[in-house]
């Protein structure tokens, strides 16, 4: 299924997309929940009425009120995560972005996934993202997936993780690089190059849907891992491709490492960090070393960027500058 989050008469409503419909939750049933927190929170019996719906729909054997997906906004399809975690776990991404900083390698990158906190009040969807000018300085695009999570756990093994995933999104994880490398030489962080803008969806897509893509995961590695190509487009032109399945940490040894004496909740959302080429910030310092004459390239105001995975469609935002 892909499940979003839709803003219908002034209220985020709850909603699954089918070819290029979109049925509410409310027109469907009165048992269903009309918001994605309570959805989450439901866990596997609320997930299995709503494909039994979704089903049923699919083959014309009821028939409900629908919208256009043209004529219907979308939001994040999970507008207020319970948490924000952002992965650090494709291996091209780290190495590559190490040496353009004349570094090597971390050997501790192979010992245990990382992670950071971000701002769960600061979740996008497809849209604008107002920034405001101090972001504007080296602002840059993350291109991630991410996954949420549907039920309760602490202290859960990486066996065990695939099942706490209730699906798959993209993410845009916003970056003001100046104000992030400024703050990061204090040794905290990233926080306000980080905190006022990440962007998931368009929808929140079901496992069982991306069930032809499953591959097997690395030697040494546990969990479910899939062949997805991924690719960031700038006002109409390429500058981006990777593909998920070189994500060195799964999702489950990531779901692991955070549930560890930490419980997680329905509706954290969790990210896979930024993919090899993924970033301005990697592509610029690939670009200086290859070429002293690069120019480097950053986000500005009225720029569109489309994240495009496979399997999970096509994440689109434009760069608006704040005003109150």
């Amino acid at each position: 299924m892909r499940i979003v989050t839709c803003s219908k008469n002034g209220q985020h409503e709850l909603g699954i997309v089918i070819d290029d419909r979109v049925y509410t939750c409310s027109d469907i049933a009165p048992s269903l929940p009309t918001d994605m927190i309570g959805f989450l929170a439901g866990g596997e019996e609320i997930m299995a009425e709503l494909t039994h719906f979704h089903q049923a729909l699919t083959r014309g054997g009821i028939a409900r009120p629908y919208h256009s997906l043209s004529e219907i906004q979308l939001v994040a399809p999970v507008p207020h995560p319970t948490s924000v975690r952002d992965a650090y776990a494709f291996r091209q991404h780290v190495a590559t972005s190490r040496r353009n900083r004349g570094l090597d390698m971390i050997p501790e990158f192979d010992e245990f996934p990382v992670f950071y906190f971000s701002n769960h009040q600061a979740i996008q969807g497809p849209g604008p993202i107002r920034c405001m000018p101090l972001h504007l300085e080296q602002l840059d695009f993350e291109l991630e997936v991410a996954i949420v999570i549907n039920k309760s756990g602490i202290n859960i093994p990486a066996s065990q993780a695939d099942e706490y995933i209730a699906g798959y999104m993209i993410m845009n994880d916003f970056s003001a690089r100046k104000l992030q490398m400024d703050e990061m030489k204090l040794s905290l962080g990233p926080a306000k190059g980080k905190d006022f803008a990440t962007a998931i969806g368009p929808w929140l897509v079901t496992k069982d849907e991306l069930e032809s893509y499953r591959i097997k995961p690395s030697v040494g590695h546990i969990g479910d891992k899939y062949d997805l190509a991924m690719s960031c487009r700038v006002n109409g032109l390429q500058v981006s491709a990777g593909n998920f399945a070189t994500m060195h940490w799964t999702f489950a040894e990531i779901i692991e490492r955070a549930s560890y004496g930490v419980r997680l909740f329905p509706g954290d959302v969790i990210g896979s960090g930024t993919v090899g080429t993924g970033c301005f910030l990697e592509l610029n310092g690939t670009g200086r070393i290859e070429n002293p004459a690069h120019q480097d390239q950053w986000l500005q105001v009225g720029d569109r960027i489309e994240l495009e995975v496979t399997g999970l469609g096509t994440l689109s935002n434009s760069v608006v500058l704040y005003h109150q």
